[in-house]
């Protein structure tokens, strides 16, 4: 039976074959980690100075290729150039950051009950982690599960989305190039099958992307006993009070909504008007979402991507809705969309319970503070959100009652700090938060160790 071929084309230009590559199945993963897990036992006996100045020659390796990387970004996944080139400076020093990880203290000491002797708690890597990523950052999300995982001495097998097998590809040459061992870090491509595979034999995994999957993600790992993250996007809200600089929010919330296509899972779906702020919020946000060309936002990832947002759009009007700037496919090739503001959706419609992944919005009115993070909270996918006020009792107030991972204030819901926490609340995901030290302690599991003078066993 002839092998099947994964392909991922250019969303900007759907004839543009960026990259293709054969799914390898089931069999071939398992034996990868097997592999994976034979070579954990040096790369972890290589000790904190030989995984730091890996992790730092993988850091000069992507930075000494940037421009290509960016390039690549912009072909495979429609990033607009901007940003493509932010997420590959993000990448780097997610690198640099994590290449100091490995001299981080790996426990404590502790004084026993009673008697001469030491207790000890040491961390210590479970062995193989497997990573599942999305396409709409190839780069820095596989880097922020990758580089923890490695610095702590885990081996890495990372299956990347199918439809950005190019740059994970890329990514996995400069890696190598950059001296890490064979088999400590391994680029997968695969679907359905090879994913599921890697679930069923890694021991540790991370999942981020559709909500669907994640929760079989889950479910696979929690019944094999393994440590599992998952993150599963979010229908994130930004709420606007009356004292908030119309404009300045406006333009946050517009970047926050059609930045690359509405395609980030911190993206703004959701925006709260409170009290007086409706009207010159929605005439300053039309005019900033009108403003946004494609230099901007750029393409959706998909035909069915773009098709599904439109029939959204269609079907909100039907039932009596207002699209209030948007909702029409630019004459181009490529799967763009213009960015979206719709208003009045009725209650039941998926534009209030589904995350569309696009530059689309839903403007809602609140009466005061307590309605509008009422409205806020109204999904199981709260993810991040923000708050644009000038009053700090305001914002201090709404930051406290917001049911989301990430909290922004006067800034967009869109953006992520590497070295800080990250994930989300209630559906939006689950299990241990990525990044930063809380990334060390995910691929990570604590031992005790009780060291008593021999004369006294």
């Amino acid at each position: 039976m002839p092998a099947v071929t994964i392909r991922s084309y250019n969303p900007a230009d759907p004839a543009d074959l960026v990259a293709e590559a054969p799914r390898p199945g089931a069999e071939a993963v398992l034996a990868t980690v097997d592999r994976a897990r034979t070579a954990q036992a040096g790369w972890l006996a290589a000790g904190a100075g030989g995984r730091s100045a890996a992790l730092t020659r993988i850091a000069e390796a992507i930075e000494t290729h940037a421009e290509e990387l960016a390039e690549l970004v912009v072909r495979e996944v429609g990033k607009p150039i901007a940003e493509a080139r932010g997420e590959v400076a993000r990448t780097v020093a997610i690198w640099r950051y994590n290449a100091q990880a490995p001299f981080e203290a790996s426990g404590e000491v502790h004084e026993t009950a009673a008697g001469p002797g030491l207790l000890l708690t040491r961390r210590r890597p479970y062995g193989v982690a497997g990573l599942i990523t999305p396409w709409n950052f190839p780069l820095a999300i596989p880097s922020w599960k990758a580089a923890p995982a490695l610095a702590v001495g885990n081996a890495v097998v990372l299956k990347p989305s199918s439809e950005a097998i190019g740059v994970a590809r890329r990514l996995g040459e400069l890696i190598a190039g950059a001296g890490l061992p064979a088999d400590v870090l391994t680029v997968l491509p695969g679907g359905a099958a090879e994913g599921t595979a890697l679930v069923g034999a890694a021991d540790v995994v991370s999942f981020t992307g559709s909500t669907g999957v994640g929760r079989q993600v889950v479910r696979t790992a929690t019944e094999r006993g393994i440590p599992v993250q998952a993150e599963l996007g979010g229908l994130n809200a930004a709420v606007v009070l009356p004292d908030a600089d119309f404009d300045q929010a406006a333009a946050h919330l517009a970047g926050a909504i059609a930045g690359y296509a509405g395609q980030k899972c911190t993206a703004t779906s959701r925006v709260v008007a409170v009290g007086a702020a409706y009207e010159p919020l929605r005439e300053a946000l039309v005019k900033a979402l009108a403003a946004v060309d494609g230099t901007a936002c750029g393409p959706v990832i998909n035909e069915a991507t773009r098709d599904g947002i439109t029939a959204a759009v269609d079907s909100a009007r039907e039932a009596g809705a207002e699209v209030l700037t948007g909702g029409t496919v630019p004459e181009r090739d490529g799967w763009w969309l213009a960015p979206t503001l719709v208003t009045g959706v009725p209650a039941e419609h998926p534009l209030h319970r589904e995350e569309f992944f696009g530059p689309i919005a839903v403007l809602y009115a609140a009466a005061g503070l307590d309605e509008a993070v009422a409205i806020a909270n109204d999904t199981p996918y709260t993810l991040s959100a923000s708050v644009h006020t000038r009053n700090l009792d305001a914002a201090l107030t709404a930051a406290d009652r917001l049911d989301a991972g990430m909290i922004r204030v006067n800034a967009p819901s869109s953006g992520v700090d590497f070295h800080l926490p990250f994930g989300g609340a209630k559906g939006a995901g689950h299990g241990a938060r990525e990044q930063g030290r809380a990334a060390l302690d995910f691929y990570t599991q604590s031992r005790t160790i009780s060291l008593l003078p021999a004369g006294d066993a």
